[in-house]
C-alpha cells in the first residue's frame, strides 16, 4: 500500500520546514485547515459559517464589510457565506439603521443552536489536530501566533 503522508516520503520537507519557519507555518496551516473542513462536514456549518455565526454571537450585530474586514474572508467569500446563512435561517440581513446603505448581519436563535452544536465540535476536534504538543506546548503556538497575527 501507498504511504500519503508527506512526511513519510523524503526527508526534504522538515528539512526545509526547520530552516524555512514561513513554509512550516503555510503548511502547518493548509494541514489544520483541512483538518477543519472535515471536522465541520459533521456539523451543519462550513468554517466560514461557523466564524461569522460566532462573531455575531461575541459582538451581535455586524456588516458583511466589518464581517470580512475582522475574520479576513474576502468580501465576495463573505457573500456567499451570508447568502447560505440567510437561507438557512441563522441570520437575517436588515437595513443598518446607522447605515441606510449597508445591512446588519444578525444572529438567528436556529442560528445560535446551529453554532452552539458547531462549538461542541471544537474541543474534539482541537485535540485531534494538535495531538503531537502537549497543552503547553498548544499554549506556547497560541501565544507564538497570536504575536504573528497581531504584533504590538
Amino acid at each position: 500500500m501507498a504511504r500519503t503522508d508527506p512526511r513519510a516520503q523524503s526527508p526534504y520537507l522538515p528539512e526545509l520546514a526547520a530552516e524555512r519557519p514561513d513554509i512550516a507555518l503555510c503548511r502547518a496551516s493548509a494541514l489544520v485547515a483541512r483538518a477543519a473542513e472535515a471536522a465541520a462536514a459533521h456539523t451543519e456549518l462550513g468554517v466560514g459559517q461557523h466564524l461569522v455565526l460566532k462573531m455575531l454571537a461575541a459582538v451581535g450585530p455586524s456588516s458583511q464589510q466589518a464581517l470580512s474586514a475582522e475574520l479576513r474572508i474576502d468580501r465576495s467569500v463573505m457573500v456567499g457565506i451570508a447568502d447560505d446563512l440567510e437561507k438557512s435561517g441563522y441570520v437575517r440581513r436588515e437595513r443598518d439603521p446607522a447605515d441606510r446603505r449597508a445591512y446588519a448581519v444578525t444572529l438567528t436563535d436556529p442560528g445560535r443552536r446551529a453554532l452552539a452544536a458547531a462549538e461542541r465540535e471544537i474541543p474534539g476536534f482541537l485535540d485531534e489536530t494538535f495531538a503531537a504538543l502537549t497543552p503547553a506546548e498548544r499554549t506556547t503556538l497560541t501565544g507564538l501566533l497570536t504575536k504573528i497575527l497581531f504584533p504590538a
